[in-house]
């Protein structure tokens, strides 16, 4: 992998360090064919936002953490609405560009695509697997690390991100992981996860089987149950069958007794036949009896109904001529009482004027004091007025009296000042000042003397009007009393209007009073008695009473005679036939077939559980024979899952990957020692061991880089070691990964990237250090490596400088993109 070109938009770190929103570099034109390439510029220019954007992998490792690969957000290092990363880079001859947008205006959204160039045209890239690169994010990371590997790879070998943990900090499992990777043991971890997958069927299944078969035991054990409840069929086949011929017979008992019974019964039909016709007659003649007495007692009710609607009528009459004569009785006293006020109303009539004169009078009165009462209030009002008058002339006065003072203390400065009657006395200010004080006394005398003839008639203005107040002080009691008068006064003459106005009241009332007393007497005294036709028509309907009450006796004399004939004709007939008998026999029968019923049911029970025994025992025969092919399935399962799971611990990170690695680890550790004698010299071998010997003195998998000091004739771990001398060996090591990657497994990336990796290293070790870098270049046939370094001696040494401290200068930071 190669960068050509970058472009980024609306990144923090290119704002704040360059002061520009877009920045474009042509690494072409700026490095050409530089191996060694040094990005320099003072804290905060951006270096590592540029470095960290070089490759085409959707992270900035100097911000992620965990090497690189942690939680990670873009969103934290753009600031413009839509912000985007366009990197074009060239990887197996093949040139490619990646585009990364970052939106975020309302909802964050990021839009991710990969380019592959084809002649003329960016096509989009696509998969080994079939994965188009769609502008989706997961897409675009697996079509990159189709091209060129895995993350962890990249960033462990050829990229060093500020801050990078150290591989001696890695844990037995994360080396397992990354060796295999660098190994190419991609292919044996698929068929490790392939079998791990087959084993996880393979336990499913035979959970299945398991569950299955424990099914099965409990159905056969349900079975077992089953046939050890139903006992001995066949005996309770013969003893029902047994049980339902006694029945049969019972049942044949009591029908032959039926019989007879019916054949009796047969015999008395024609007795029965005539005493069911006489019986009939005398229901029809008690019908009809009953019929006509109905008709003569409804025509008596009818009657009787008669003579109560004559009494009613006549009650009614007589009820309302008494509520007539009571209600002509209250209206008489009620005109009486009404003619009674007649001299009450004279009276009033002639004394109306003389309220209304009294009324007059009470409202003149009281609009006088009325008026006394303004005229208080008035009074009130303007004595607050003069209070507050005299209170400003006496805050004036002592103002002006204060004036007067200052004033005369000036003017008597004139025979203090020493050059008074000299020829300086034109040019003192002190003396001038005293001179006018003296022109300005004058006046404020007579300021004084005017405020005191004002305050002088002030008091005099407040005297009149505490004279006047004091003659009104009883003002308010006096027109509270006239308007207490005045509402009698009024009171009293609207009674009397009134009762003057009753006077046509009086003479309607004595007409109404002469009508109410003639028409009292036209009524005269009320009388109970009915009238002449009222009489006649009580002797009419009382003679229609008698006629009835004879015919109805008549005719229940008569009913009773031809009723007495026929129950003599009834008693004369034999006994009738005792129907209980028959149902007593229907009922014998019934019990002797619910019994043979019962035994009938008893007897197919008795087969059924028999049917049901047989069924069982095949069933369970069935069951036995399926347990043991579920049995023998489940065992052939477990050998297979036994297979598998040591299959797939073959093809693990502890089985072949496991011993590659071991294999690989003498071949790394070479790598790395022919760097540290090319440029640190022979002080210093490394060997990597992936077995380390515990307490007890067993052996179990660990990861560990033994550093032998030539000097001291000492092997210790690499985390013994100083800081400066963690880097080097460090460095070494990843660039030897770095080595391997190139030589060994195929993979060759044409780039390499260091971001400050020499801070710990002393000035020596640091040109050493740049010396294994152009070793590894040409050890490993990489075109370049850009690396940062705040190093003036390590960008000294550069093949070319990217400076960006002279970007800076400039308005606009932009190199043209050249599309190669």
């Amino acid at each position: 992998m190669k960068p050509i070109s970058l472009t980024l938009k609306g990144f923090r770190g290119i704002r704040k360090g360059l002061g520009q929103d877009v920045i474009e570099l042509n690494f072409q034109q700026l490095v050409g064919d530089a191996q060694l390439v040094a990005i320099v510029g003072k804290n905060g220019r951006g270096k590592t936002t540029i470095m960290d954007n070089m490759t085409p992998y959707p992270v900035m490792p100097s911000h992620a953490g965990a090497d690189g690969l942690g939680s990670f957000s873009y969103y934290d290092h753009v600031f413009l609405p839509e912000s985007v990363k366009d990197l074009i880079w060239e990887h197996d001859g093949k040139r490619y560009r990646s585009q990364l947008v970052f939106r975020l205006n309302g909802k964050k959204k990021t839009e991710a695509y990969l380019h592959v160039k084809n002649g003329d045209q960016w096509m989009p890239v696509i998969a080994a697997d079939g994965t188009v690169s769609d502008g989706k994010s997961d897409t675009y990371l697996r079509c990159v690390e189709s091209i060129l590997g895995s993350a962890e790879t990249f960033f462990t070998s050829v990229f060093s991100a500020q801050g990078k943990r150290h591989l001696s900090k890695y844990k037995n499992s994360e080396i397992k992981t990354l060796l295999a990777d660098l190994l190419g043991l991609e292919e044996i971890k698929e068929y490790g996860r392939q079998a791990s997958e087959t084993a996880k069927l393979l336990k499913t299944g035979l959970a299945a089987t398991r569950q299955e078969l424990a099914g099965l035991q409990v159905e056969v054990q349900r079975i077992a149950r089953q046939r050890a409840q139903l006992g001995d069929t066949q005996a309770k086949v013969e003893v029902t069958r047994q049980e339902k011929l006694k029945a049969q017979e019972a049942l044949d008992l009591t029908k032959n007794d039926l019989a007879k019974i019916v054949a009796t019964r047969d015999v008395a039909m024609q007795t029965e036949m005539r005493r069911s016709q006489l019986l009939a007659e005398r229901e029809s003649l008690i019908k009809d009896g009953k019929n006509v007495i109905a008709n003569l007692d409804e025509q008596a009710r009818r009657e009787q109904g008669r003579l109560a609607q004559l009494d009613q009528r006549i009650h009614q009459r007589v009820e309302m001529l008494r509520a007539k004569r009571r209600d002509l009785e209250q209206q008489r006293q009620r005109l009486h009482r009404t003619v009674a006020t007649a001299a009450f109303v004279n009276r009033a009539k002639r004394r109306l004027a003389l309220a209304d004169e009294v009324v007059n009078a009470r409202e003149t009165r009281v609009a006088a004091f009325a008026k006394g009462v303004q005229r208080f209030e008035a009074l009130l009002s303007n004595r607050q007025l003069v209070h507050q008058r005299l209170e400003t002339i006496e805050r004036e006065a002592g103002q002006a009296a204060l004036k007067a003072e200052e004033l005369s203390r000036r003017f008597g400065l004139t025979s203090e000042v020493p050059c008074a009657g000299t020829d300086l006395q034109g040019q003192c200010k002190l003396l001038g000042d005293a001179m006018e004080a003296k022109t300005l006394m004058p006046s404020a005398t007579l300021h004084i003397a005017r405020l005191a003839k004002d305050k002088n008639q002030a008091v005099e203005q407040l005297k009149r009007i505490q004279s006047e107040l004091d003659d009104l002080q009883s003002v308010h009691l006096q027109r509270d009393r006239a308007e207490d008068k005045l509402k009698r006064a009024r009171h009293r003459a609207s009674a009397m209007a009134v009762s003057a106005a009753r006077q046509g009241e009086l003479e309607q009332a004595q007409e109404a009073l002469t009508a109410v007393v003639a028409a009292i007497n036209t009524i005269g005294d009320d009388s109970s008695e009915p009238s002449d036709d009222e009489r006649a028509e009580q002797m009419a309907i009382a003679e229609i009473r008698q006629r009835i009450a004879e015919q109805r006796t008549t005719q229940s004399q008569q009913y009773r005679a031809s009723l007495d004939r026929i129950d003599s004709m009834l008693k004369a007939l034999p006994p009738s036939f005792d129907q209980s008998q028959i149902r007593n026999a229907e009922q014998d029968v019934a019990r002797a077939k619910q019994m043979m019923n019962e035994a009938d049911e008893a007897f197919t029970a008795a087969i059924r559980e028999q049917q049901v025994a047989i069924e069982a025992a095949q069933r369970s025969a069935f069951l036995q024979e399926r347990v043991r092919e579920v049995e023998a399935r489940a065992k052939g399962v477990e050998e297979e899952l036994g297979i598998w799971m040591l299959f797939a611990k073959c093809m693990g990170t502890d089985g072949i990957i496991a011993l590659s690695i071991d294999d690989a680890g003498p071949t790394l550790a070479g790598l790395v020692n022919d760097l540290l004698l090319a440029c640190y010299g022979p002080r210093f071998t490394v060997s990597i061991k992936t077995l380390v010997e515990t307490a007890k003195g067993e052996s179990r998998e660990e990861f560990d880089i033994v550093v032998h000091d030539a000097e001291t004739d000492e092997s210790n771990s690499v985390t013994f070691m100083s800081g400066g001398e963690k880097v080097w060996i460090n460095e070494c090591l990843t660039r030897a990964i770095a080595l391997y990657l190139a030589q060994n497994a195929c993979r060759r990336y044409q780039t390499l990237f260091s971001d400050e990796t020499d801070g710990a290293l002393d000035e020596d070790r640091k040109r050493m250090y740049l010396a294994m870098k152009r070793e590894v270049l040409s050890l490993g046939g990489y075109d370049c490596e850009f690396y940062i370094s705040q190093t003036p001696q390590l960008t000294t040494l550069a093949d070319a400088v990217i400076d960006l401290d002279n970007m800076v200068r400039h308005d606009a930071c932009r190199m043209e993109l050249v599309d190669a």
